[in-house]
């Protein structure tokens, strides 16, 4: 998680986590609930929204979260992450749910946690996955020798320096 990491691609990262999610989730709600199909979707399409309203407020809050602490970017970060994302999601989620879904808050939050099971280990793999293709991208993209992308950290050290980021030993 690069703290450089322009608002498109935050807008992008979240997009590409939430489209996926909702690949997953509606029909797996469907079969849990019962439910029809179109009912759980516009559901799972309303959470979909506020969680990716969520996911870039609390990425860009959580990366300055990040360098202010000088916390790595290791497993127990992700950790962290995940489960801090998840928690503040739980607050606003629930009494929606409880609403669409005409249920008590009790069982609400009961579904809640069972898309949370999923959440948890999808949140913390997507977002390493992103980091790991996104660092890929970004070294074959200075290897090139082409001009430097926002957000990459080895065009900003060049430019530190006042050379091209194909020009820096990785």
């Amino acid at each position: 998680m690069n703290p450089t990491k322009s608002i498109t691609e935050r807008v992008c990262q979240a997009l590409g986590f939430e489209g996926l999610a909702l690949l997953i989730c509606t029909p797996l709600l469907v079969w849990i609930t019962g439910r029809p199909a179109l009912e759980m979707g516009a559901v799972t399409l309303g959470l979909s929204l506020l969680a990716l309203t969520w996911n870039i407020i609390f990425n860009s809050l959580f990366d300055r979260l990040k360098v202010r602490l000088q916390l790595s970017g290791g497993a127990w970060t992700r950790v962290l992450h995940a489960l801090m994302f998840e928690g503040g999601l739980i607050i606003v989620a629930v009494p929606l749910i409880a609403a669409w879904l005409n249920i008590s808050l009790l069982q609400a939050f009961m579904l809640d946690i069972g898309v949370l099971l999923f959440f948890l280990p999808y949140t913390y793999v997507y977002h390493w996955g992103y980091d790991v293709l996104r660092a890929r991208f970004l070294q074959k993209h200075a290897a090139r020798g082409l001009d430097a992308l926002p957000g990459d950290p080895v065009a900003a050290v060049g430019q530190q320096r006042r050379n091209r980021a194909a020009d820096i030993v990785r």
